[in-house]
């Protein structure tokens, strides 16, 4: 900015140029403390095109008992279901690819390879009893060996008390002798025949017909099926029978009998696959590129090539949903909170950059531009043609970093992408503190529907807002990735007339090192309320917070409570000390109430209560409240309406 003096000033007495100076010197200072606290506005249109939103994304590894690995306490499945986990992904990991159904044994490639009882059975049967409603997922074995008895262990108790050491990983079962020195390579390997048994396909899909038919499971929560685990490094985790790694055209061959076999044991079934490790197998088979028909292509491209020519050639659906494993490296906070950019941001470069700079084929060290699910979706689209019908998973993923206000940062982020997306599945693997908050706050209040949103500052501050099905209510979930500042946000809600009320935003931040989450009426969940303005809602967000405004519609003049799932009754009405609220949910879900005003006052919230299937009953005691007109708010898990009472 540059002032210019009028000719006058000169001739003024000096205490005006003064105060002249301190006035443009004020003026200079508001300028600049304007600029940097600049609010960031977020736009949303509520009748923009809607995409739905998979339940899976709210999914979890390793939660039921009676699988190794697994501590097998109700606490964990308590907490899982309070939280909201939608699906269990239960194989195993590297335990799955062994794993013998027929005997309900593994054999665990990271400890010795010693085989272990792992009931997936029971599992199976603990889903539908302790977590009604909830999706679980299991693993296909390609490798052709499993487990077949537990006879030839290497004795590790005996050896150090069954303690961790380098080790480990050496192929001791089978009578093998360690090496002390530590390392992956025994002194003298153990013997795979003696522990291992063969695989074929049948054996393999013939759980379908052992769960279905035998043991009558419903198969409606047993649909998603992996195609192994991390089949390009089995060299690595199953060295003991794969000494050299298989060609990927071998894998494949072995992928699509499976796929066909259950297939046709089971239409419904969903095929989840390759499943590779990190960064690097998602391009890589080994150290080259895979050559074919006199070209040079990367892992998944040639995956999904070879997917769709099998599938022309033989009219069988093979794929379902593109999965990947995706494991960081980094623990700066910085660059975790910009995670979530690596499956679709065609912009960002990521710092860890180094399989996608084989893309092509060879080497091209100028390619650090992930985008790895935006680059699949390019070959599924070139490959199998638009209207293909594949979506993407990620069945496993661990981020080093341990603040938790980091971690619930770059998870929220990454599912309100993944939401943003219609990614189909996510399970992570690694589960730290700040997680389970973030899954609560997320699986708890989102709605059915993503609607498109925009951001003044994307890279920090990323609003999801998610839209149910009648249109009459939004959870807008917003996510401060700034590791210092906080950051002021102006809501504009096009197409969609707000209540005529305080807003409620519930907030996660400055959480602490120690896990906080135990249920859904005791957590971190900070309740804050937002009085709207006319023509947006202004909310301060923490650094490193993350946030969910509610809103509602403001009624109609002729709207009463319609259905909340079913038939919704209020009496009496008029009321003077008690109302009673009857009402059916065709599944189980979190209802809140509140008592607001006819200026828009929230003047009563009412304990919380989880309604269940079925028929309930909440009765409300009221006798306290003025008499007037009141609205009733009701929110569920699907839907938020309003009901006009009289109190006398």
């Amino acid at each position: 900015m540059i002032m210019k003096w009028p000719a006058e000033i000169g001739e003024k007495p000096g205490i005006l140029k003064i105060i002249l100076n301190l006035l443009i010197i004020t003026l200079l200072i508001m300028n600049s403390f304007n600029g940097k606290t600049q609010a960031v506005k977020i736009t949303i249109d509520a009748d923009a095109t809607r995409k739905s939103i998979s339940p899976y994304i709210f999914g979890k590894n390793n939660v039921l008992p009676s699988t190794f690995l697994n501590s097998g306490t109700t606490a964990e499945i308590t907490k899982a279901n309070e939280a909201g986990v939608k699906i269990v992904r239960q194989g195993g990991g590297n335990n799955s690819t062994k794993y013998n159904w027929r005997k309900k044994l593994s054999s665990h490639p990271d400890w010795y390879n010693n085989v272990y009882d792992n009931n997936w059975d029971a599992a199976a049967k603990n889903l539908t009893m302790k977590m009604p409603g909830v999706m679980g997922m299991w693993s296909f074995q390609l490798l052709g060996k499993v487990a077949d008895n537990n006879k030839n262990n290497f004795p590790d108790w005996t050896y150090n008390q069954s303690k961790w050491w380098e080790g480990v990983a050496q192929n001791l079962a089978g009578g093998g002798t360690p090496n002390p020195a530590g390392g992956s390579k025994a002194l003298v390997e153990g013997n795979p025949d003696l522990y291992l048994t063969n695989w074929p396909t049948d054996s393999t899909v013939k759980i379908l017909d052992h769960w279905f038919n035998v043991l009558k499971y419903d198969s409606t929560y047993y649909k998603y099926w992996n195609m192994d685990n991390e089949p390009e490094i089995w060299s690595g985790t199953h060295d003991d029978v794969m000494k050299t790694q298989p060609g990927a055209e071998d894998f494949l061959q072995a992928y699509f009998k499976v796929a066909k076999a259950a297939r046709a044991k089971f239409q419904g079934i969903k095929l989840v696959g390759p499943v590779p490790a990190n960064e690097w197998q998602w391009y890589r088979w080994g150290s080259d590129g895979i050559s074919y028909k006199g070209k040079k292509y990367c892992w998944l491209e040639y995956f999904i090539l070879r997917i769709a020519e099998e599938q022309k050639l033989t009219g069988i659906r093979l794929l379902d949903v593109l999965d990947i494993h995706y494991y960081p490296s980094s623990t700066d906070p910085a660059k975790v909170v910009q995670y979530h950019r690596v499956f679709f941001d065609r912009n960002y470069v990521y710092p860890e950059a180094n399989g996608v700079k084989t893309v092509n084929g060879g080497w091209d060290n100028s390619i650090n531009k992930e985008y790895i699910f935006g680059r699949c979706s390019d070959w599924l689209n070139k490959y199998m043609g638009t209207g293909h019908g594949v979506t993407f998973g990620v069945t496993e993923s661990g981020i080093p970093a341990k603040d938790a206000n980091v971690q619930a940062s770059w998870y929220a982020s990454t599912l309100g992408e993944f939401m943003k997306n219609g990614v189909e599945i996510f399970t992570p693997w690694s589960w730290d503190t700040g997680m389970w908050e973030t899954l609560h706050l997320f699986s708890r209040y989102s709605k059915k529907s993503y609607i498109p949103a925009t951001s003044t500052d994307e890279n920090n501050v990323s609003a999801y807002p998610t839209i149910n099905e009648t249109g009459d209510s939004i959870t807008i979930f917003l996510v401060n990735r700034h590791l210092t500042e906080t950051k002021n946000v102006e809501i504009d809600v096009k197409n969609f007339a707000v209540f005529n009320g305080p807003v409620t935003m519930y907030s996660l931040s400055k959480l602490p090192a120690t896990e906080t989450f135990v249920s859904h009426k005791q957590n971190a969940l900070k309740t804050k309320t937002i009085e709207k303005l006319q023509f947006h809602i202004p909310v301060q967000l923490d650094p490193l917070s993350v946030n969910a405004v509610v809103l509602s519609a403001a009624p109609t003049a002729n709207q009463e409570l319609h259905s909340l799932e079913k038939d919704f009754k209020v009496y009496p009405n008029p009321a003077s000390e008690k109302i009673h609220l009857e009402f059916e949910l065709i599944k189980p879900g979190f209802i809140d109430v509140e008592l607001v005003n006819i200026n828009g006052q929230k003047i009563k919230k009412f304990d919380s209560t989880t309604g269940h299937q079925g028929f309930n009953q909440i009765e409300l005691t009221v006798e306290n409240i003025n008499a007037g007109m009141y609205w009733l708010v009701v929110t569920s898990d699907e839907i938020t309406q309003t009901k006009k009472i009289i109190i006398n």
